[in-house]
């Protein structure tokens, strides 16, 4: 216990050794100096540490498409191959459908090939089945070899051969987005004050020759995103348009600015087996002979997601004096590194280590005398050196 108490109440004290060594000078210098290129170029002219950031961004998106297309013979425009209609960030293009006219409630046979059968009990295992186009009553239709469905009949026979519409490669999306930064009160939008209603009749976004361009063609973006079009147009896909605002507050607001990326959502599913493309399944109605009749469409469709993402910046004194707090205390990690090498892999170490490390215990203080503000002059035995307080050691390495 007393030698522990005694462990306890010690003072550490700093001791200067100089230690002239070329190879550990340079390490040394060379230390500092990685150390402050990363905080003056990472941390403050990349990172812009110096700044207090808003992240939390307030977005709202408009959208509208725009472009005809023939599709099975018949026009088609913007209320035919749109959903849903609000012009919202998340829209659907339709490429191709799947239509079953003149469907009534009723008692037919399923036309997928997972539900054949020669007997009821082929078709009995399938009761609790939920993949077909309506529930099985466990019967099995002898004439057409497929199992009795309950639904809406005729059944959906979606193993049709059809072509997609090829003119929407050619259709424009237009984008409206207004963005606000509420710690600084800072609202933006995507449409440049320099854009007149003349020019966004007639542009198109190009990422060198027309970067802020709102409208954008549906082939384009494809292209950008590296997809196939005509993949993309028979089995449907998700295709994601990415604004990022990065915004400098200590310039100009005008200079607040947004880019536009292209990505595909879905693409760990482009090669799967189970689930591949997208579709969904809408229905009109209406009445027929006191009867209420249907006509099904599967729609295969590029859906268009549009996320906005951003963050602003501007001069803070307290994260500027953090960091150069910081960069100031790191610096003294090249003396740490020094230590290690000279601790450990030079021929001088133990030399090192014991200029370095002394201890000093209360036998071997010396009174040589008192002054009037009681100074007591404390002398090693082993020192040998000026006022400085520092000791020299010349390596030959």
């Amino acid at each position: 216990m007393l030698g522990c108490v005694a462990g306890f109440f010690t003072y550490e004290t700093t001791k200067s050794v100089v230690v002239k060594s070329w190879q550990v000078g340079i390490i040394y210098r060379f230390a500092q100096l990685l150390i402050i290129l990363y905080f003056v170029g990472w941390v403050f002219l990349h990172e812009k540490a110096y700044q207090v950031r808003d992240t939390g961004i307030e977005s709202a998106v408009m959208t509208k498409v725009k472009g005809f297309g023939f599709y099975n013979g018949s026009l088609m425009d913007v209320a035919d191959y749109v959903a849903p209609q609000q012009g919202a960030a998340m829209f659907c293009i339709i490429t191709k459908m799947i239509i079953t006219p003149s469907q009534s409630q009723g008692l037919c046979a399923e036309p997928d090939k997972k539900f054949s059968c020669a007997t009821d009990e082929d078709c009995t295992k399938h009761l609790s089945s939920n993949l077909g186009s309506g529930r099985i009553t466990g019967r099995c239709l002898t004439s057409e070899k497929q199992c009795q469905i309950e639904g809406w009949c005729p059944a959906e026979n979606d193993n049709q051969t059809m072509t997609p519409m090829r003119e929407v490669e050619n259709f424009t999306i237009f984008i409206k987005n207004s963005i606000r930064f509420p710690l600084f009160n800072v609202t933006r939008g995507n449409i440049l004050s320099s854009v007149n209603a003349q020019k966004i009749q007639t542009c198109l976004y190009h990422p060198y020759k027309d970067p802020y361009c709102p409208i954008f063609r549906v082939g384009d973006v494809l292209e950008y995103a590296n997809e196939n079009l005509d993949s993309i147009m028979d089995r449907g896909g998700e295709i994601g348009i990415n604004i990022a605002w990065k915004c400098n507050l200590d310039l100009h607001v005008n200079n607040c600015l947004p880019n536009y990326t292209f990505t595909r959502l879905d693409a760990p599913f482009k090669h799967s087996h189970v689930t591949k493309g997208y579709n969904f399944r809408f229905a009109k109605y209406y009445r027929s002979q006191n009867q209420e009749v249907r006509t099904l469409h599967k729609a295969f469709a590029i859906r268009f997601d549009i996320i906005v993402s951003g963050s602003a910046g501007k001069f803070s004194v307290i994260p500027t004096l953090i960091n150069v707090v910081a960069a100031c205390t790191s610096v003294g990690l090249a003396t740490v590194l020094c230590d290690i090498i000279l601790l450990n892999f030079l021929k001088g170490a133990e030399q090192y280590k014991a200029k370095k490390f002394e201890e000093v215990s209360d036998s071997a203080f010396k009174c040589k005398e008192f002054k009037q503000a009681s100074h007591i002059t404390i002398k090693a035995e082993e020192k040998n050196s000026d006022d400085s307080g520092a000791f020299s050691i010349g390596y030959q390495l």
